[in-house]
């Protein structure tokens, strides 16, 4: 039985079976905001290649009412089963399937989610339907493949708003509550779209060149407008709109385009046509960073490309998911750091300290993969939203953008939107162009990079005589084994590199750059470059200079040393987030002890001046103490932090995204009788930093670090929900009574998790977020054995993102020790669970393995 499963072959014959034209869908929405189920009214049209033919139609549904195939009625319980109605002897040519079930609404963000807002008690729906969940709102030919034309007619309930991907009708023309779109352009069924509800909207244009007007939305809930920057918002988008249009010489090629912020999202955003929907916690209700700007802003133009790149040409099928994700995080960064007036022409640091620490970590795990992996079914895609397809993928474009040239890839990038608008493509297909346009034989390239596993390091080889002149220089690559159970070897690649040459400027103190070399580093283990004998050897020697490549970077000795005691003073901060990246990534390999790290840190934070660098630090010296440090000198570890990131905080200057960084970082592991006075009494007004405000989610910040510790309990948290009677403060509530530090409140939690099943997503996220807290390791050992006894059965009964969220969030990962390890291999030997579930079971025993060894270098130190 294939359950809610396609297989990669079953989408092949369907494909060369059939074509779809048009779907005409009607959705009955009257009953939403009492909820359960919907009327879905679905007529397809579609072309058979063979006479007598049979197939199948997806849908995910609690009742199917009506099946009629070419004005034949068919028996609707012996047709539907297993999310699928199957379709017998087809006519060659044109058919037409009528199907009419009633469809459920979901609180899980997948399919068509209701929520309903507590300020005031409206519902709100939206839909989500990658991968594979259009068919819980309509019936439909579920692959990206079979693109069709979409026409949706949406009854819904009086002073309610309809937005879908072609332009909402005006209000004159809806009548009786029933709004009727048009049809859309020819796209995939995952990027059709409804969003309904009393939203509020704010709407402008964009007016490009030769009369060129697309019109804008911003939507978002009524009890958030007050906090909805539409400005910042639009500006940012006609960025990105004047940008793109301009690299992919394509206009825009949808009717309009709106952005919707909506709840309980479970990713940052989605790329519906012209109807994008993005998470509700980027409409910011409280201060934030410079640093959340720039992640907002990189999500915004990431969708927005998207709308080329995987919507108007859609991979084939979901092995080429890589390339729909990895372009538009490129371009999207691209457009950041190249752009005219962009805000944050530092882009390309913040993906180095960001993006690629997370591909590094992911291409470390056991179910490490090439760019282009091998999709067999959909449970292989549901997991595969991850740092390889997004941040390795983009990494590995931006090399190629270093190795063919900006121009000629976004000629290539023009020829292939040309060629293959509102189709499907293969990777052959976008190297193909690229090859036209650059000359380049990218045959071995694409081998190299985009159909194997793992990472490179590389080491400078540097020889100099007495008086510092270099003799003899080479850039030496390794291929690491990759991880146990991984499939694949370990191969030499071919990159792209910069070799940067940086010395202290004696009058300023500065780490500046005097020399830079590009080159090409040869798929073998040494590559010489003879243009830097006879050059004095710098103070640093930096490998992969400007981040072109993706690869690990370790620095010689001397290099080291220089760094060690200055990598603060580097002027450019692009350098500084690769040190900082190799130091992270030599702390996590246990080459570089924990209290070494620290050190390191401290020596260097005061001086970073980039915030999005300061509170990526402030997150991993967190992780590498509670996880990776030796845990005999854990609590001193945390001392040290702790106390440094008070000290940061009454240094910083009043008002100041680094004020509030090293605020966070401080709430986050307050520890002493003194720390945690001095905490509450910011919470209570009773204390004031100069420039501090301790406005909503700071409040909830101070409030779930005194909860977990167990100086406040639930009369304070039923006080600060009544402050903030808000979705947002009911999930903070629900975060901070499941980490209080008692039995009964884990077992609670764990219960409204485990063994109910019915919270929210988002409630759940909160829950689990709680649950797991560092400093109850004794209160969390004994759910080690509960979760090997429920996470099959959670996996087997709960929708994918609800059961994800719990195999993942609820592993025992703080529990460090031989015995976790032990538990899961008799568990993966035992259990028998599906390739998705071993996965992501698998990838978190990685975690406690990789935190052994890190621990056992630190206590080596």
């Amino acid at each position: 039985m294939p359950g809610t499963n396609l297989t990669r072959e079953e989408a092949q014959q369907r494909a060369k079976l059939l074509t779809v034209d048009a779907y005409e869908i009607d959705l009955d929405l009257s009953g939403a905001q009492e909820g359960g189920t919907f009327r879905s009214a679905t007529t397809v049209r579609f072309e058979a290649s063979e006479a007598g033919a049979e197939t199948f139609i997806d849908l995910v549904a609690p009742a199917v009412h009506e099946v009629v195939l070419n004005g034949v009625a068919l028996d609707a319980a012996s047709v539907f089963q297993d999310s699928r109605i199957a379709l017998t002897g087809l006519a060659a040519g044109a058919n037409e399937l009528r199907v009419v079930a009633e469809c459920a609404y979901t609180n899980t963000g997948e399919g068509l989610h209701r929520f309903v807002d507590p300020v005031d008690e409206q519902a709100y729906l939206y839909t989500q339907f990658e991968v594979p969940d259009a068919r819980r709102v309509f019936a439909s030919f579920e692959q990206p493949d079979l693109k069709a034309t979409f026409r949706f007619t949406v009854t819904a309930p009086e002073g309610w708003t309809v937005i879908s991907n072609s332009p909402t009708p005006a209000v004159e023309d809806v009548k009786d509550n029933v709004w009727r779109f048009e049809p859309t352009p020819r796209i995939s069924t995952y990027i059709t779209a409804l969003i309904a509800g009393p939203y509020h909207s704010v709407h402008s244009s964009y007016e490009g060149a030769d009369g060129q007007s697309v019109p804008l939305g911003i939507y978002c809930r009524p009890s958030l407008a007050e906090f909805l920057d539409a400005e910042a918002i639009f500006d940012v988008t006609r960025q990105g709109f004047t940008w793109f249009q301009e690299k992919f010489a394509y206009d825009y090629p949808f009717a309009k385009y709106d952005q919707l912020f909506v709840p309980e999202f479970n990713a940052g955003a989605m790329e519906n046509a012209g109807a994008v929907t993005i998470r509700d916690q980027y409409v910011f209700r409280s201060k934030v960073t410079d640093a959340a700007y720039e992640l907002r802003a990189e999500t915004i133009l990431h969708e927005l490309a998207h709308m080329w790149f995987g919507d108007l040409v859609t991979m084939e099928w979901w092995n080429d998911l890589w390339l729909n994700e990895s372009f538009a995080t490129y371009t999207s960064i691209a457009c950041q750091a190249y752009a005219e007036d962009s805000k944050w022409p530092h882009a390309w640091t913040s993906f180095a300290n960001s993006m690629k620490t997370w591909a590094y970590r992911q291409d470390q795990l056991p179910s490490t993969h090439p760019i282009m992996a091998d999709i067999r079914d959909l449970d292989d895609v549901l997991v595969n939203f991850d740092g390889i397809t997004y941040a390795k993928g983009a990494s590995v474009l931006k090399q190629l953008v270093a190795y063919v040239g900006m121009d000629e890839f976004f000629k290539g990038v023009q020829a292939y939107f040309k060629a293959h608008a509102f189709g499907n493509t293969r990777l052959s297909d976008l190297l193909g162009a690229l090859e036209d346009t650059s000359g380049r034989d990218l045959t071995a390239w694409s081998k190299a990079w985009l159909e194997t596993a793992g990472i490179n390091i590389l080491r400078p080889h540097i020889e100099t005589d007495e008086d510092g002149v270099i003799t003899a220089f080479a850039v030496r690559q390794e291929a690491p084994a990759l991880p146990a159970g991984a499939q694949g070897e370990p191969v030499l690649r071919p990159h792209r590199i910069a070799v940067g040459f940086y010395s202290i400027d004696q009058a300023s103190g500065r780490l500046l750059r005097e020399r830079r070399v590009e080159l090409d580093v040869a798929a073998a283990e040494l590559t010489e470059v003879p243009e830097l004998v006879g050059q004095r050897r710098p103070d640093v020697v930096l490998l992969n200079d400007d981040d072109l490549s993706y690869a690990k970077v370790r620095l010689d000795e001397h290099s080291l040393a220089k760094v060690t005691a200055h990598l603060g003073d580097f002027e450019a901060s692009l350098p500084r987030a690769l040190c900082w990246s190799a130091a992270w990534d030599m702390t996590r390999d246990g080459e570089l002890a924990t209290r070494d790290y620290l050190s390191l840190v401290l020596s260097g934070i005061g001086k970073e001046s980039d915030i999005g660098v300061v509170q990526s630090l402030q997150r991993q010296v967190k992780l590498a103490i509670d996880l990776y440090a030796d845990p005999v000198w854990r609590d001193t570890g945390l001392e040290i932090w702790t106390a440094a990131a008070l000290q940061h905080l009454r240094a910083a200057a009043p008002g100041s995204d680094h004020q509030l960084a090293w605020a966070r970082a401080f709430a986050a592991t307050a520890r002493t009788e003194g720390q945690l006075t001095f905490l509450s009494a910011l919470l209570d007004g009773l204390a004031e930093i100069e420039g501090l405000t301790v406005d909503t989610e700071l409040r909830w910040s101070f409030l779930g670090r005194l909860v977990a510790t167990g100086v406040l309990g639930e009369a304070a948290i039923a006080a600060e929900l009544e402050r903030d009677k808000t979705a947002a403060g009911e999930r903070h509530a629900a975060t901070a009574r499941a980490s209080r530090p008692t039995a009964e409140a884990k077992a609670e939690a764990w219960a409204s998790v485990v063994e109910s099943g019915d919270l929210p997503n988002a409630v759940q996220e909160a829950v689990i977020g709680g649950f797991v807290q560092t400093d109850q390791r004794e209160l969390l050992a004994p759910y080690a054995e509960k979760y090997f006894a429920a996470v099959k059965g959670v996996w087997d009964s709960r929708s994918h993102e609800i059961a994800q969220q719990i195999a993942v969030g609820l592993y025992p990962a703080l529990l460090v020790s031989r015995r976790t390890l032990d538990a899961t291999d008799a568990w993966l030997a035992q259990a028998e669970p599906n390739a998705a579930l071993r996965r992501l079971v698998s990838e978190s025993r990685a975690g406690v393995e990789r935190a052994l060894r890190a621990q056992a270098a630190d206590a080596s130190a």
